[in-house]
């Protein structure tokens, strides 16, 4: 897929969401309209970064957040990165990259807000850990936890002491819990990968993905180092979460790869159990893991790690097993999060496997563009389809991912800060 194909198809699911008013039914304001994933926000933030990149007005990214800011935006207990004033913060920030001075007043309040929340859920991690107790999921995962906070943070604030302190606490989370005579990584959760209990994950587990687990907290703590920002133990928990992948890591004669989590029996056996081709998403999965071990590698200045990182990123994307498992087109866990996945993955690499990664992109993003349609089409027609409009799984993430596979620039405004990818 060519360049002006690539922006054909992204401006195909923008022209698609032009406006509330014109979008689809299924499309509205009032749908999941606190909800970045899902919501009206999200819609805004293609929007934005389009218009940020000069392919679209200013007017459209304007009208999305209108729509959706009737009416106040949860805050405090109920809200989340991708839930509420968070989620809405994230997207207002963009449009100020895009748009300086734009929205000064409304993210000036939310910021307070946020930095009262972080407190809040620190405070409340810092009581657990004192107790010798396990952790949720959604107490420092991306999507609903401290990292997806420190990822906003890191942008707002790099330098300031609420993001030193997350920092603080992700280093109190690589360290040991023993927990019915089993010495247990501080990460370790009893519920299943929904963060809800689960009779398959009898004892909990390990979580190694970059949405729900502890490769988040990897990609944050090396996002930060590499920027100067750091704390005490800071590139001890770096080694200390890159052991632990290392240990479960599967090596063949072909490639290696990670698992999605390490059970309890399989923790105690040392053995993970038989286990078929797994696709190389973002959120869980071999890419996702291989770009957060980079950006390590990059930031203890670990070229051997580097190079493995990299080639395994590789060796995902071009693996028909891996490949064949992939099944949906979306941001998350599908192909047009692999294909931004690779360039902001490429864009750190070294020469030779940078221009090996860029060339599997047209492979990636062909698998978007169905046979005899026009990109203008095809982009209404991933909007209309089953998996709908929505940024993580649906055509507005589609429209997202695309616009730094087309070869232009790295993204304007950041958007993908919530992905902990760069």
């Amino acid at each position: 897929m060519n360049h002006a194909t690539v922006l054909g198809l992204s401006a195909g699911i923008a022209d698609r969401l032009a406006h509330p008013g014109t979008a689809p039914s299924t499309v509205s304001a009032e749908t999941a309209r606190q909800h970045l994933a899902h919501g009206p926000i999200g819609i805004a933030l293609l929007h934005i970064e389009r218009a940020a990149a000069g392919l679209g007005p200013w007017q459209r990214a304007h009208d999305w957040l209108a729509a959706a800011a009737r009416q106040p935006f949860t805050s405090g207990a109920d809200s989340h990165p991708f839930y509420g004033a968070p989620a809405l913060a994230h997207v207002l920030a963009c449009a100020a990259e895009g748009l300086p001075g734009a929205y000064e007043r409304d993210l000036s309040l939310l910021d307070r807000q946020i930095l009262n929340d972080v407190q809040r859920r620190l405070d409340a991690a810092h009581r657990r850990i004192d107790a010798g107790q396990l952790p949720a999921l959604a107490e420092f995962d991306a999507i609903r936890g401290l990292t997806g906070f420190g990822g906003y943070l890191l942008r707002r604030d790099p330098a300031g002491p609420a993001l030193r302190s997350v920092l603080d606490y992700c280093v109190r989370l690589t360290e040991p819990i023993t927990h019915e005579g089993d010495t247990l990584p501080g990460w370790w959760t009893l519920t299943g990968p929904s963060g809800r209990p689960d009779d398959r994950f009898p004892g909990g587990h390990g979580n190694t993905g970059m949405a729900h687990g502890i490769g988040s907290v990897l990609a944050l703590l090396a996002l930060c180092a590499r920027r100067g920002t750091t704390v005490s133990g800071h590139r001890q928990a770096l080694r200390t979460i890159l052991a632990w992948l290392d240990r479960w890591a599967t090596t063949t004669s072909l490639n290696r790869t990670w698992p999605y989590w390490v059970t309890r029996d399989e923790l105690r056996t040392g053995r993970l159990a038989p286990a078929g081709p797994r696709r190389p998403s973002w959120c869980y999965g071999t890419a996702g893991v291989a770009r957060a071990q980079q950006l390590a590698a990059l930031a203890l200045g670990d070229a051997a790690r580097r190079a493995v990182a990299e080639s395994v990123l590789l060796d995902a994307l071009t693996d028909p097993e891996q490949l064949g498992a992939t099944t949906d087109s979306g941001l998350c866990h599908g192909f047009a999060g692999l294909a931004h996945l690779t360039v902001r993955a490429a864009a750190d690499a070294a020469p030779e496997t940078a221009h090996q990664l860029r060339a599997v992109l047209p492979d990636l993003l062909a698998t978007l563009l169905p046979l005899g349609s026009t990109p203008e089409e095809a982009g209404a027609a991933l909007v209309d389809g089953p998996a709908g409009a929505g940024l993580l799984d649906g055509a507005t993430g589609i429209g997202l991912g695309l616009l730094a596979a087309s070869g232009t620039a790295p993204p304007h405004t950041h958007w993908d800060a919530f992905l902990l990818v760069a």
